[in-house]
């Protein structure tokens, strides 16, 4: 080959990997990847103290795990909550010299082994840069919604617009040129607040602030998300803010019988359209609703992988763009011999042994699954069902397909036979597995499939939940 054209290769590459990002599709349901226009599944990992909490070998180790176990964005925040502006990391360094000016507190060199060089924000471009080693994004929240919304431990830092601005402005300056940046602003607190249906609070002109920022140093099609507080969506008050680009739900950890997915369904339905996602379902390990003080193992327990999976699967077939998984004691990388835990009701896992937990090491095969049918122009059916699809969260079936009709998958919660109108897909030839969301794995299902319905029974009693794939060929 021409060494030039050579040099001009590596040189394009080079050039699609600093800007490579996702954005919706032209259909404002999914999202692709910028520089291919293929299918990007979000699967993340709220490692919401990342920075604030590990040091580098630690955070390699974290990234490394979460590598392997096929995530491709990981979730965490510059301004953490945990004390995150007061309370030093790990290297003895905080964000800001002067909490008045918001001056950031910032060294010449950044060699880790010089405690003088080595500041708060060299180690935010450390692990920045060990995810993007590994083809991973950083979802980055410039600051935790306590830095903004009172009520919390804050402390809130941005009163105004003018400060949110330029903070986000320096923040955007910084990583203009790191391709693994997706913004995420909010940080589970509502931009409007309410009651009895009036505005008490408005946040919005300082998250606008951020937006802008974000946008006039890195353009228009730069990617920013919301994360909403539990029990609420983007939809109620950002709908109209044209620097958003995906809905986002947080269903949160409050009970085991929400029903994510119907709000996705709703969402989806909105006008401008936006991809929509569960951005904080059930964490894995978490207590159910621990805030009363009147939580007990015995009554509301924890989260297992099979809630997880039963929620996290169901939100994807009603329409979600991606999802992502948490873990309790990982979130907050909990260590006793440095910080007390939050909320673990009465077992200590550490954050090292719950990075191995079940569900973790089970979520990716959604991802694969849904990246094997690289038509994601699909939707919710559920007239797929032909039997009785149950009414809440412990049976309730949710069918997705896509717009030909080539292909279906119909989320079984509960190992009892379904009963599909085959009718509703192309004619072909079908071709009809069972997939396990523990395994990953796929078995076929013998026999004709020529009549208009058939019924399908699960192949083992002793897995909880199954999904059944129809290929139409």
């Amino acid at each position: 080959m021409n060494k030039k054209i050579s040099i001009l290769l590596l040189l394009s590459l080079f050039s699609i990997t600093l800007s490579a990002q996702i954005t919706p599709d032209s259909s404002g349901r999914w999202l692709v990847s910028k520089h291919d226009g293929q299918p990007f599944f979000w699967l993340g990992d709220t490692g919401w103290e990342l920075f604030h909490r590990l040091d580098r070998d630690e955070a390699v180790h974290y990234l490394e795990t979460r590598s392997r176990q096929g995530f491709n964005v990981i979730m965490s925040v510059a301004l953490a909550e945990l004390d995150g502006i007061r309370k030093p990391n790990r290297y003895g360094d905080v964000p800001f010299n002067n909490l008045k000016t918001l001056e950031w507190d910032t060294t010449t060199g950044n060699d880790p082994n010089d405690s003088a060089q080595y500041d708060y924000w060299d180690h935010v471009d450390f692990v920045i840069r060990e995810a993007a080693k590994r083809n991973m994004y950083i979802g980055l929240l410039p600051a935790w919604g306590d830095k903004v919304v009172p009520g919390a431990a804050g402390p809130v830092i941005f009163t105004n617009e003018e400060r949110a601005y330029h903070y986000a402005k320096k923040l955007a300056e910084r990583y203009k040129d790191q391709w693994n940046i997706l913004w995420i602003l909010g940080g589970d607190r509502q931009s409007v607040e309410h009651k009895n249906n009036r505005i008490t609070a408005d946040y919005r002109p300082v998250w606008r602030a951020m937006a802008r920022a974000f946008e006039e140093t890195s353009g228009k099609d730069t990617f920013i998300a919301y994360h909403p507080r539990g029990g609420s969506s983007t939809s109620r008050n950002l709908q109209q803010e044209e620097w958003l680009d995906m809905h986002a739900i947080q269903s949160s950890h409050g009970s085991r019988e929400v029903k994510v997915w119907n709000q996705i369904a709703d969402d989806l339905k909105l006008i401008p359209r936006r991809p929509v996602m569960d951005m904080e379902p059930c964490y894995e390990d978490h207590p159910v609703n621990p805030w009363d003080g009147r939580w007990t193992r015995s009554e509301r327990g924890y989260f297992d992988d099979y809630d997880v999976r039963t929620r996290i699967y169901r939100a994807v077939f009603a329409g979600g763009c991606g999802t992502v998984y948490g873990h309790h004691q990982v979130w907050q990388f909990v260590d006793t011999t440095r910080n007390a835990p939050i909320w673990v009701g009465d077992t200590i896992i550490g954050w090292q042994k719950a990075l191995e937990a079940k569900a973790a090491n089970h979520i990716h095969h959604l991802k694969e699954l849904m990246l094997s049918h690289p038509d994601f122009h699909r939707m919710e059916d559920n007239s797929l069902i032909a039997s009785e699809r149950g009414s809440d969260y412990t049976d309730e079936i949710i069918a997705t397909r896509n717009l030909k009709g080539s292909y279906a998958m119909i989320y079984l919660p509960r190992p009892e036979p379904v009963t599909i109108n085959m009718n509703k897909l192309k004619e072909g030839r079908r071709r009809v597995y069972w997939f396990n969301p523990v395994s990953g794995k796929k078995k076929k299902v013998r026999g004709r499939t020529n009549a208009d319905r058939e019924t399908f029974t699960p192949p083992s009693q002793s897995q909880k939940d199954w999904v059944l794939l129809i290929d139409v060929k």
